[in-house]
């Protein structure tokens, strides 16, 4: 465990370190957001950052790579070295939309690419753990792996509106999953130990950016940061869910045979919300789904009456219940999770509709003390 929290220090010192060279830089080749009818900064801001998390990253993987705990992970096959240069890729196809605003079926054709290229290079969902071992042909398997990825980076990309908000919610999803994969890493063979390598070091990264992110924010991560978040932490996903056979858990594990296919949907279940929402709600008016709105879900914590700071907090508090909900099955009985979910899920509510439920109660009394003096 020491060895990973090393890591993810190591990533989080890094992409903190770094990001003030990659604002200047920003500045430097105007790569400057401008303000825009759904944007909610004032101000221009540069954006961009996804450059300081991917070097982040990078720097933390080569140092794992050489650690000899981790380093065999390095031998084994290519994976890790495929993931790296997916993120480069994926980052740099990012910074060419931060910097020109690419059409959307050109960014997207760009990650179907990378996502193919990452697939080809070994990183596949092989097998799926529903209940029993499933397998899936190569091409399903390299159709699946694609599909996933893309969908993941889009997803993250739909919820990066607010400051820290994307960076945040990946950060807790993706502490969750480092739990897990570290809990079968202790019990399953040494490929959940990948899985974690990426969690920590992508943990660390967004920690490290988040200093530099809260609002208001001096650098946007721009495409290039949230197209690299979802496309990590689906990456190490994939690492993990389409390798392991639940036979080969051990029940003291308490682990629900569906767990390895449940807790990477979860970690995501927000942003994943946001981008089905979107697209649901575009296509009804007859527009591409890629058209911009002010109708996501922190745009939504906007008009309720929350501040910026208040709608990133209360949106990380729903995708830590969402996250760590899920994964307490794993150690305390079932029953006493829902019951607590439930309880929390309850107080969230409250509070995510607590100034609503103030500015309306106010209307309500205006409207009784104006029918008692018409009475």
């Amino acid at each position: 465990m020491r060895i990973y929290l090393f890591i993810a220090a190591v990533a989080g010192g890094a992409t903190y370190l770094l990001t003030p060279l990659i604002r200047h830089l920003a500045i430097r080749i105007g790569a400057v957001g401008e303000v825009r009818s759904r944007d909610v900064h004032t101000i221009p801001t540069p954006r961009m950052g996804g450059l300081a998390m991917m070097l982040g990253f990078v720097i933390a993987m080569l140092f794992a790579s050489r650690i000899p705990f981790i380093e065999g992970l390095f031998h084994e096959n290519h994976q890790a070295w495929v993931v790296m240069i997916g993120a480069v890729l994926i980052c740099l196809l990012g910074m060419a939309d931060d910097l020109w605003d690419l059409d959307w079926m050109l960014k997207m054709a760009g990650q179907l690419l990378i996502s193919v290229f990452v697939a080809w290079g070994g990183l596949q969902i092989i097998s799926l753990p529903l209940g029993s071992l499933v397998t899936a042909s190569p091409s399903l398997s390299m159709a699946i792996t694609a599909f996933l990825i893309v969908a993941s980076i889009n997803a993250v990309n739909f919820v990066d509106g607010f400051d820290g908000l994307s960076s945040g919610i990946v950060a807790i999803g993706g502490i969750a999953f480092a739990i897990y994969s570290y809990v079968l890493a202790r019990t399953s063979p040494s490929y959940a130990s990948m899985a974690t390598l990426i969690d920590v070091a992508l943990v660390g990264i967004c920690v490290g950016f988040i200093m530099h992110n809260w609002h208001p924010a001096k650098l946007f991560m721009g495409d290039s940061g949230s197209m690299l978040l979802g496309y990590l932490i689906t990456c190490a996903s994939i690492v993990l869910t389409g390798h392991i056979d639940p036979a080969s858990v051990h029940t003291s594990v308490y682990l629900p045979v569906f767990m390895p296919i449940l807790l990477p949907v979860l970690v995501l279940f927000l942003p994943v919300l946001d981008m089905c929402l979107a697209i649901v709600r575009r296509l009804a008016k007859g527009q591409s789904p890629m058209h911009p709105d002010r109708m996501h879900l922190h745009h939504r914590m906007l008009r309720i009456g929350h501040s910026v700071q208040g709608a990133v907090l209360i949106l990380w508090a729903w995708a830590a219940l969402i996250s760590f909900g899920s994964l307490m099955i794993l150690f305390v009985p079932a029953w006493l999770v829902l019951v607590g979910m439930v309880v929390a899920a309850v107080i969230l509510t409250v509070i995510t509709m607590y100034p609503y439920l103030r500015h309306r109660l106010v209307e309500l009394r205006a409207e009784d003390e104006q029918s008692a003096r018409q009475q």
